[in-house]
């Protein structure tokens, strides 16, 4: 499976560099790295086109000619787009410009990190009528297929990113010996995790919680801190309830 990536702004460039997995992208750790990542997956050959466009705010409010001296001239082959922070009258026209391109792609994951203007309904019948596959996880880490997304679940098995799922190892005094990552959250905050929670005690809920919030936040997690108000909450809250509850799923 080959992707491309469509976006603006820093939450496009963590999700590259984690799927790229070079070795400079993940410095959380500082002088405390263990490389636990090193040599673990890249996915630079399956990255057929990455486009930076400008920043919304840097563009009209409304956009209604011209779409094209915005958008990539040219579009790789490729399977399936990731389109992260685009201006909305742009992302209302992909759909159209990614068929007309004749590159192939049949589905396109449009994470939303914060709150926004988006026409989430007329992209979705667009995308109905060009038979192409669309998903809008909010956040990105809560990325799930549904039945008949066959290219998204592809994926997300092949890339291993999306909804976070990890195997906890727990020695015969309760404490957490290991963490293993089945699956980061795309931007790869489950990594850095992962390693924060060796020898904290399972059964001690609330130090457990405690030190989840704290590695998760330290990431940094990008996800926006502004309540939106379609999930009653911010979203990087949202992705911190995410990443608990894949803990406590991977100690049972």
């Amino acid at each position: 499976m080959e992707l491309i990536v469509i976006y603006s702004g820093d939450f496009g460039e963590k999700v590259i560099g984690n799927l790229v997995n070079y070795s400079t992208f993940c410095i959380s750790c500082a002088e405390a790295c263990t490389h636990c990542k090193e040599g673990r997956y890249s996915f630079a050959d399956r990255i057929t086109g990455i486009f930076k466009l400008p920043a919304p705010s840097l563009l009209p409010v409304l956009i209604e000619d011209s779409m094209r001296a915005y958008l990539p001239k040219e579009i790789p082959k490729a399977d399936i787009a990731i389109v992260s922070e685009i201006h909305p009258d742009l992302l209302l026209e992909l759909p159209r410009i990614l068929t007309d391109s004749g590159s192939g792609i049949k589905a396109i994951i449009v994470p939303q990190e914060r709150p926004g203007r988006i026409a989430r309904l007329q992209i979705e019948e667009a995308c109905a009528r060009a038979g192409i596959e669309i998903a809008f996880p909010k956040p990105f880490c809560d990325l799930q297929p549904r039945n008949g997304q066959p290219l998204i679940k592809k994926f997300v098995d092949e890339f291993k990113v999306g909804r976070p799922e990890v195997r906890v190892e727990v020695d015969k005094s309760g404490n957490i010996r290991q963490v293993d990552v089945l699956r980061s959250a795309p931007c790869g905050s489950t990594w850095f995790v992962a390693k924060q929670l060796a020898h904290v005690e399972v059964r001690n809920t609330r130090e457990l919680h405690e030190q989840i919030s704290a590695s998760h936040h330290s990431y940094p997690c990008t996800a926006s801190m502004e309540k939106d108000p379609a999930i009653g909450d911010t979203i990087l809250h949202k992705a911190g309830y995410i990443i608990r509850t894949a803990v406590k799923e991977g100690v049972k």
